[in-house]
C-alpha cells in the first residue's frame, strides 16, 4: 500500500481499513486506465 501512496503522492484519506481498500482499488484502477491509454492496440496478421 505504500507503494501505492508513494505513486500517487498522498496519503489515503480515510481511516478504516475496509475504506482504505476501497480508495486503494480505485487508484489502481484509474493508473490502469491510463497505462491503457498509452498502450497501442496491435494485431498480429499472419499470412
Amino acid at each position: 500500500m505504500f507503494q501505492v501512496k508513494k505513486l500517487f503522492e498522498r496519503a489515503l484519506s480515510f481511516r478504516n481499513h475496509n475504506t482504505q481498500t476501497s480508495e486503494t482499488d480505485a487508484m489502481i484502477k484509474a493508473l490502469h486506465k491510463l497505462i491503457g491509454l498509452d498502450i497501442p492496440s496491435t494485431k498480429a496478421s499472419v499470412r
